[in-house]
């Protein structure tokens, strides 16, 4: 197997303002198999502090591939700002994003993919649909080859 491309020590982001959608998705996630480390940020400008390393814990390992959970409607920063600056960042334009929103709007949509995100999901309002979703997300995750971020953030 490819080094830069480890399954198993994919760390999972997950960005979401509503404490309640963030633990079921990390408990769906566990649901499908994922044994993954997983770290939870609510609002956009954690994220952005994670990767700059603004912020003292958690900070970005040199190394390591992440997988990003996003959701778009989100205090401080939103999620489509958060999208495109790490899309804008040479090094980390190469980690995986998953929109994972309640915003259905085509536009929305078109403009994420747009901006480089790699899948956009919208959150079923029922809960049965949605613990679904996040089974078959992590399903998916189980399968996908990330790229390691280089580089040790930015002081």
């Amino acid at each position: 197997m490819n080094k830069t491309c480890v399954t198993n020590s994919v760390v999972i982001l997950i960005a979401d303002d509503d404490a309640g959608h963030a633990r079921l998705i990390e408990k769906n996630l566990r649901r499908a198999g994922l044994r993954n480390s997983i770290l939870r940020f609510d609002d956009g400008q954690s994220v952005l502090d994670f990767f700059s390393g603004r912020c003292e814990n958690p900070k970005r390992v040199s190394d390591t591939p992440y997988l990003l959970l996003l959701d778009i409607r989100m205090p401080k920063v939103d999620g489509i700002e958060v999208l495109r600056q790490i899309k804008a960042d040479p090094e980390l334009r190469k980690m995986p994003v998953s929109m994972l929103t309640t915003t259905d709007d085509p536009r929305e949509v078109a403009r994420c993919h747009e901006l480089g995100c790699n899948n956009y999901i919208v959150k079923p309002v029922d809960y049965e649909k949605f613990a679904e979703a996040i089974t078959q997300l992590g399903l998916f995750t189980n399968l996908v080859q990330v790229p390691e971020i280089k580089g040790a953030a930015p002081a």
